[in-house]
Parts: structure tokens; sequence; C-alpha cells
């Protein structure tokens, strides 16, 4: 493609720049509108400067991009509402062997995430988990975040639902899922135990400062976080205590004959005497879930607590004789029976906590199920808009309740953002710059050689970090997808995984990268557990070699 008019470059230049400018700095002084509204300015100016008509704005806007954006957050909605992020912070410190393992743990689980959930959304929801533990091990967080940060840019280029310019290049290519995810998957396998590696050895000494109770102390925490998140069906359970006439009835009984049996058969077994005393001596040392083992003569019988409640005696070796007494021998009997459970009547309140939980449960399940299906439909080859429109209504549909709620949280001004940048873009390129500047580096940038890749690499890393990895992606994707066809057709699909590669990792050279760096770095500064502010400086030590090393590792194994 030509140049154009010497107006429409030089106007589209200049609505090109302001788009830049507040896309990369929105705070800047002279005009602290935000990435959001600059979007749409830059779009507007160009069809004020007649550098694109007004229909031709319309159509530069992908839908398809949208729709399943818009999908994948509402899905990440109600996954949230479903404790998944929750249980995902609980693992990371499960039963920690240090702080070396909670890095480790931090990126692996970061990596999977945001594979599936976008990056951006794991950052949000694990950032408060990262801090707890960083408090919780009297540990500087700044390993965690950059573990947290650099993990999940590197976990999201295997999909093409991990970050928005994987969408573009998904859209754009015709890739399927499954196509994408087969073809990144082992650079990102290896990219990420490399990244770990790389914080390993530059916080090893930071990482060994442990304190003395550091492991008892981070099990205790972590069992109070699953206590409060976690779902366990043995709390459903509450029994109603004994009332006083009964225990009255129990006690006028105990103090009679000592020769009367549990079985109702003398001498061979404890005392009703010794079996109440030993449960109330035992109810004292326990109130909920406490299995007590009793010695017996010869049979191996257990005690089972339910909440306050008089003990249940079931014998395991041999079935309970049936007494021939009446009242409390009865009562006896029933205690004894394997097959017989003493009954537990629940009140309306507690009926009612027990049916809501039940709900909640069946609820939780369906949402991952759905979230399950999503995922393999998108693996089967299914057109990946619908589908994640399609899970995100279902997920609607079975809340049973007004959405709105749930809608609210949606990144509507994201949504925006990518209007405003498809129409910007689109003008800057029909002003003819992009392609000059590509017919002046495509011959150096083939990817038959290795000289090509590693050119066409940096490339890629350089506009990332100077006009951000959307930008780029929509700038370069058609020409380095042409480029690529020209030399072999096979050749195409390796061209757009190199893309998705290089401008994902290229995220990790720098703060302002991605926007998943700063969504970690605002969070830090800003959180009420532990405030800390990741300074631009320390993030470019360790982002440098990391993205080089990475983005090399990742280029060596990505196939066509």
């Amino acid at each position: 493609m030509v140049l154009a008019s010497a107006e429409k470059v030089v106007l589209g230049s200049i609505a090109f720049a302001i788009f830049w400018v507040l896309a990369v700095f929105p705070a800047v002084p002279f005009l602290p509108i935000g990435r959001t509204a600059g979007s749409l300015l830059g779009a507007m100016l160009m069809v004020l400067f007649r550098v694109i008509t007004p229909d031709q704005a319309y159509d530069a806007i992908d839908l398809p991009i949208l729709g399943l954006l818009f999908g994948t957050m509402v899905v990440s909605v109600y996954l949230e509402r479903a404790d998944m992020f929750k249980y995902l912070g609980i693992l990371l410190s499960w039963k920690s062997m240090g702080a070396k393992d909670l890095l480790c743990r931090i990126c692996i689980i970061s990596a999977i995430s945001s594979a599936f959930f976008t990056n951006d959304t794991t950052c949000v929801v694990l950032t408060e988990f990262v801090l707890k533990i960083a408090k919780q091990n009297n540990i500087p967080p700044h390993p965690f975040l950059l573990a947290l940060a650099s993990s999940a840019n590197i976990g999201s280029a295997a999909t093409p639902i991990g970050n928005p310019q994987n969408l573009v290049i998904a859209n754009k290519s015709s890739i399927s899922f499954g196509e994408f995810l087969l073809g990144i998957l082992p650079a990102m396998i290896l990219g990420v135990l490399v990244n770990s590696v790389i914080l390993l050895s530059m916080f090893w000494k930071l990482l060994s400062i442990e304190k003395d109770e550091e492991n008892g102390s981070t099990e205790m925490i972590s069992e109070e976080d699953a206590t409060s998140h976690r779902f366990s069906p043995a709390t459903m359970l509450h029994a109603t205590p004994l009332n006083s006439q009964e225990l009255n009835s129990v006690t006028e009984n105990m103090n009679g004959p000592s020769s009367l049996n549990l079985n109702g058969n003398a001498g061979h077994g404890e005392t009703l005497g010794n079996q109440i005393n030993l449960g109330e001596s035992k109810m004292r040392e326990a109130s909920t879930g406490v299995v007590v083992e009793s010695t017996r003569n010869s049979s191996a019988s257990k005690e089972v607590w339910v909440g306050d409640n008089f003990p249940q005696t079931r014998e395991e070796n041999f079935p309970s004789r049936r007494s021939t007494r009446s009242g409390l021998n009865e009562r006896i009997e029933i205690m004894n029976s394997p097959e017989v459970a003493i009954p537990v009547q629940l009140s309306v309140e507690e009926k009612e906590r027990l049916t809501k939980r039940r709900k909640k449960l069946l609820w939780k399940t369906s949402v991952y199920l759905v979230t399950v299906g999503m995922l393999i439909a998108l693996l089967k080859g299914l057109n990946m808009s619908w589908t994640a429109l399609t899970a995100a209504l279902t997920l609607v549909v079975l809340d049973f309740k007004d959405a709105g709620q749930c809608l609210e949280k949606v990144s509507y001004s994201l949504l925006v953002f990518f209007c405003g940048m498809f129409i910007t873009v689109d003008g800057f390129n029909r002003t003819g710059i992009p392609s000059t500047l590509w017919n002046l580096m495509e011959p150096h940038a083939r990817i038959n050689h290795v000289s090509g890749i590693v050119v066409l690499a940096i490339v890629i890393l350089v506009l990332s970090n100077i006009a951000s990895n959307v930008p780029t992606v929509l700038l370069l994707g058609a020409r380095v997808a042409a480029s690529a066809v020209a030399i072999s057709p096979g050749e195409k699909k390796k061209a757009w995984l190199i893309l998705a590669w290089v401008s994902t990792v290229a995220g990790n050279l720098s703060l302002l990268g991605s926007a998943a760096n700063l969504i970690v770095c605002e969070q830090a500064r800003n959180s009420q557990v532990f405030g800390y502010t990741l300074s631009f400086w320390r993030h470019l030590k360790f982002g440098v070699p990391s993205t080089l090393i990475v983005t090399a590792i990742g280029l060596a194994l990505i196939r066509g």
C-alpha cells in the first residue's frame, strides 16, 4: 500500500499519536482523560480529519472479538461468585514448604489460571492472596508480585482467550482453539519453568530468610482461609442437643444397678454408668466431629460424636442383642445398633440453612460444569465468540435472578476502548505509514531462517512496549501473515503463533508492558492487607533478562 495524501498522513499521524499517548500514559497532565476516552478521541479525530469515513469506522469494529471478550468476562464474574478464585488462593498456601515453594506455586497457578480466565482477571483476584502470603512469611512481596504478573502473561499466551491480543489473532487467523493451544503449550510450560528459575536465582537469599514459626503459622492461616471459603458437607448437619428431661432420665437410670449392661447382658461389657461417665468426660473434650475409640474387653467399638449430642455407640464386631427390657433398655439397644442411628431433629432455621447450602452447592457445580463445557466446545473448534456468549447466558439463566448485579462487574470501559482502538488503528493503516515501514523491514524479518525470526521478534518486542501489544498485533498481523504465505502457505500458522507468543511475553519487559503488570502494581499499592509499591526499575531489573530468555526459548519450540 502506497502512502496516502500528505494531508491524510499528517492528520492521521496526529490522531494516532494522541491515541498512543493517552493509551500508554492515561494520566498525562495536559489531558488526564484515561485510556478509554483517549481511544474514543483518537477514533473521532480519524473521522473528523477525514482519514476514514463514518461507514469505514463502523466496519473497522470487530464484533466477534467484542463478543468473545464480553462472554469470557461474564463467565469470569460467575466463576468468582462460585469461589473458584478463592479456592485457587487457598491452594497457593496449602501445606506450603516455605517461601520458595510458595513462589513456584504462584508461578504455576497464575499461568494455568490465566490461560483459561485471562491474565487480567487472574491478577485482579490473586494479588490480595499473594500479599497475604508475603505478610504471613514476613518477606517483602515483590518476588511474589513479579511471579504473579510475569507468569500470568506467559500462561495467557497458550490460548486464544488468555489475553486480548490473542483474541485478535485467533479471529484474524482462523486458527482453532485446539491448534492454538497445541502450538504454544510447550513454549508456555517451559517458559513458566524458566521464569520460576530466574525468580528463584534473583531472590534466593531473600526467600531463604524464614521465621522459626513459619511452617506453623502458614498451616494455621491457610486452614482458617479454607474453613471460611471451602464448602464442606460435614458442616451441613447440626444436631439438636438433648433436652433437660431426657438428660435427667438418663442420669437417674445411671444410678441404678451397676450390673445393667449396655447390651442387656451382665458381665460382658461396660456398665451403663461407666458408659455415660465416659461419654460425659469425652463430651467435655470435644464439641464437634470427634471420634473416640474406647477400649472394650473383646469388641472394637467406636463412639461417634455429632455436635453437642450424646455419643452414638456402634458395635462393629458383633450384632446387638435385642433387649427384653423396656424404656431405657430399648433406647440403649437402639444406640448399640449398627443399622439404626439416633434421629436428629433440625429446627426450621437449620432446615432452611441446610437447603440454602445444598442449593449453593448445586449452583456452584452448575457453574463449573458450564465452564468446562465451554472449554470443550472451544477445543472442538466451535465458533469462539458464540460459544463464550452461550456459556455466559447459560450462567445468567441458571442463576435465576436479575443479572444486573453480575453484569455491572463487566469491564464495559474495556469494550469501548477496543472499539475506539479498532477505528484508530484502521485509520492509521489507511495512511500507508505502517505498510511503508514494513516494506523496509520485511526482507530482513522472514521466518524461514533464524536471523529473520530474530529480527521479527525484536520488532514485535519494541513495538509492543512502545505502542502496546494489541495495537502492535493489529498493525503487524496481516503483514506478517502475508510475508509467511509468500514463503510457504504452511508457514502462515507459525507466523501468527510467533506474533502471539512474542507480543504477549513482551509485556514482561517493563512495568508498562501489559495491563496485567499495572493491575498487580495498583492492587498492591492500594491493598489494605500489605500495601506495597512495585517500582518501575525493580520490575525492569527482572523483566529484561526474563523476557529475552523466555522469548528465545519459546521461539525455538513453536511450530506451525
